[in-house]
């Protein structure tokens, strides 16, 4: 499997948030041998929850497939730059690489408004971080998702 194909799954994983009414972000997480051990997309609306980003339910499935927290051995794909809450929850968890792709000028914390994993924390070190694959994809669901927004509620 290649980096493309897990963040198409991403996509895809955004797609169903998007179909919800959620801002469209997917995630998941790939241990060292491939496999998919977390998956996730945002449910902020839908579960009436601050914390519902796609990053954290991947984590947490994936701690709880894996029967502990530290990810390490584990590649994050996400469809969105990672929020500073997402940000905190990945270094925390110890993933070894993150991979996004579409930038977040607001929020994201991966290089658009700071570089959250450059901060020099005493104990944790930050993901190696890599923009794409499939950054113009991920881009293109997102201005789909604001413009239909903005068309449905004027």
């Amino acid at each position: 499997m290649n980096h493309e194909f897990y963040m198409s799954r991403a996509l895809e994983l955004a797609r169903t948030a998007f179909s919800l009414g959620e801002v469209p972000v997917g995630c998941v997480i790939v241990w060292e041998d491939g496999s998919i051990v977390g998956e996730g997309y945002n449910r902020r609306e839908t579960d009436s929850d601050a914390l519902g980003h796609a990053e954290l339910m991947a984590i947490r499935q994936a701690n709880q497939a894996l029967g502990g927290w530290r990810l390490q051995k584990a590649r994050l794909y996400v469809t969105l730059e990672p929020c500073p809450m997402c940000a905190g929850a990945i270094m925390s968890a110890r993933i070894g690489e993150v991979h996004y792709g579409a930038r977040d000028e607001s929020m994201g914390v991966c290089g658009s408004v700071l570089n959250l994993f450059e901060e020099n924390f005493a104990t944790l070190k930050g993901p190696r971080l890599y923009r794409g694959p499939l950054e113009a994809e991920c881009a293109a669901l997102l201005r789909d998702f604001f413009a239909h927004r903005r068309e449905h509620t004027i």
